[in-house]
């Protein structure tokens, strides 16, 4: 199934994504493309709300509300780097780093950080983009 990457609804969000170098600029639209396709492909997620939170792109299941904010965001500046942020306050990231020790860098409860240099374990992410775009949904099946 092909997805198509919807266009960017806010400018401010795509001045983010134009403000990074050339190398995470395109890293992190890959990743906008695949949040958006797992979105697409994951049932009762439906739609995605994209904006900003903290001045970062963020995704929102904000029609079906069966997940929880995912955000992106380049390193610091003359970084490689870009990461994928998730809520701290869930349990997101230690599942993940349970699930897939050795495929990704994590940082604390938060993130998943990537390099421009190194290669993104594309199943594995896509997984991790599934759970958290289903975390309430899941949590709420789970209390049932």
């Amino acid at each position: 199934m092909s997805v198509v990457v919807p266009p960017f609804d806010d400018p401010a969000v795509e001045a983010v994504f134009n403000a990074c170098p050339a190398a995470v600029k395109k890293r992190m639209l890959a990743l906008r493309a695949m949040v958006f396709e797992v979105a697409a492909t994951t049932p009762g997620v439906g739609e995605l709300q994209e904006t900003l939170k903290w001045g970062e792109p963020a995704y929102l299941t904000a029609h079906s509300k069966s997940g929880s904010t995912i955000r992106m965001a380049p390193g610091k500046a003359g970084s490689t780097q870009y990461a994928l942020y998730f809520n701290c306050q869930t349990t997101l990231v230690d599942t993940f780093r349970t699930l897939f020790p050795t495929e990704f860098t994590y940082e604390g409860n938060r993130s998943i950080v990537f390099d421009t240099t190194g290669k993104v374990p594309a199943q594995s992410l896509k997984f991790c983009i599934a759970m958290a775009l289903t975390y309430h949904r899941n949590k709420a099946e789970a209390r049932a």
